[in-house]
């Protein structure tokens, strides 16, 4: 075990949690002005309907790349509490078998996409004039998508050994060369959907490629052997239960996209989906530093828990949730404050400019809130109890938010759609809090 990873059971609690949650937030960060600096380009650039199109298209993207997302986080929990407890060929293990898992099911699910994408874009809510553009943006996006699951897989693991700025540089990297690339494809060369996804395409592959040139550099403390990539039922189990976890919220998030998008379209039509879609972006790039506290947490939480140091298991929940809250509150200060600037950013429609501001105030009533409820999904999740964390990760968008997207409008049309978001993260975050104080309780005292 090196210092590095060492640092996580030795440095002070508020050190540590800052030196790992910035280069996240960072990541983080640009990753979300690449989504937001892309919205803004093929808004301005090619239309209303194109935002609406990639509004439906991602998440069927980010469900198929979520595989990945859950395997790197379900196997970095085990690398975490494996270098805590000095077990180092089980991490090994694991790895080699979180590389075998990812490529395989990502392929199988890039083939199911590209043979049913039709009917698939049209269950994500690809009407009326959204169809077109999302499905030649969605045929071009699809090929970078192993490269994604690959990314998603292995940053949680390069975080899990103490390395967070190759973390941040991982998610940079696309993050820029898609930002190049929308401007030469779609500005100058005229490319429409088809260069915003080919941009978008590439810069998966860019962040794929960076991540598997840090493993087999001498950076990384994991050692790749081919023995390691045999698949292990112990180790396969392990993962699929702790990353079922993230798997099963993203499938949540895309059963909700089902029904949201839906929803807007009876109650808005193809404007009100393209609202959300600008909310969505920004709530991706306003709530970056929360991630970022939830990200670094992670590691610190796996190491010490399994090391079986409870008291710093508990400075660290604590000063997250702290931290996160502080800086969840600043952010809802600056999207009460300037709703109409943040609208216009994004399209010169003026339907949308109309209709997103108030629509933007509603979903983010309960921004101060969501801190608690991030962390105390993390924290089963770094302790390796899957059940616990299977249910507080499902709660916002699965127990609260599906349900109150279906039964709001009925009562408040196309406005209790966004009445339905802070109910949910208040609700979502009252349970969370319960079952922390449960477990503190119970279990780390």
């Amino acid at each position: 075990m090196t210092e590095t990873a060492n640092s996580l059971g030795t440095q002070k609690i508020s050190k540590l949690l800052i030196k790992q949650a910035i280069p996240a937030s960072i990541g983080i960060l640009v990753m979300s002005l690449n989504m937001i600096v892309d919205t803004i380009f093929v808004g301005q650039w090619i239309g209303s309907m194109a935002i609406a199109a990639v509004t439906v298209v991602l998440p069927i993207v980010f469900l198929i790349s979520s595989i990945g997302m859950g395997i790197g986080i379900g196997g970095s929990s085990i690398i975490s509490r494996a270098f805590g407890s000095n077990n180092f060929n089980k991490a090994y293990v694991t790895f080699g078998n979180q590389i075998s898992l990812t490529l395989v099911l990502s392929i199988f699910f890039v083939i199911i996409g590209i043979l049913y994408y039709n009917p698939l874009l049209l269950l994500f809510g690809a009407n009326g004039a959204i169809l077109e553009p999302a499905t030649e943006y969605f045929n071009v996006v699809l090929f970078g998508v192993p490269f994604l699951a690959f990314a998603m897989m292995g940053n949680p693991v390069i975080r899990a050994e103490g390395k967070p700025k190759f973390a941040m540089y991982a998610m940079i990297l696309p993050a820029i060369s898609n930002i190049v690339l929308d401007i030469i494809f779609i500005k100058f060369l005229d490319l429409g959907m088809f260069g915003a996804g080919l941009a978008t395409s590439i810069s998966y592959a860019v962040c794929g490629l960076f991540i598997f040139s840090f493993f087999i550099s001498k950076k990384s403390e994991l050692v790749i052997k081919p023995s390691y990539f045999i698949l292990k039922l112990a180790i396969v189990k392990e993962i699929v239960q702790l990353g079922g976890v993230t798997i099963a919220r993203q499938g949540t998030i895309s059963v909700l996209m089902i029904v949201l998008n839906a929803t807007l379209f009876t109650y808005g039509g193809e404007n009100a989906i393209a609202v959300y879609g600008i909310i969505n972006r920004v709530m991706m790039f306003a709530l970056f530093p929360v991630l970022g506290v939830t990200q670094g947490f992670l590691p610190i939480a796996g190491y010490n828990y399994g090391a079986k140091n409870n008291e710093r298991v508990k400075e660290t929940i604590k000063m997250a949730i702290l931290y996160g809250s502080s800086v969840a509150t600043l952010i809802f200060v600056g999207i009460m404050a300037f709703p109409e600037a943040i609208a216009t950013i994004f399209t010169s429609d003026a339907a949308l400019i109309k209709e997103t501001p108030k629509a933007l105030l509603y979903v983010f009533l309960a921004t101060p809130v969501i801190t608690a409820q991030l962390v105390g999904s993390a924290y089963f999740q770094a302790a390796g109890k899957a059940l616990p964390a299977l249910i507080l990760t499902l709660l916002k968008q699965g127990f609260f938010l599906i349900p109150l997207v279906y039964i709001l409008p009925k009562f408040f049309g196309l406005q209790g759609v966004w009445y339905s978001f802070p109910v949910a993260d208040i609700l979502a975050t009252i349970v969370t809090l319960i079952f922390l104080r449960l477990e503190v309780w119970k279990n780390l005292n």
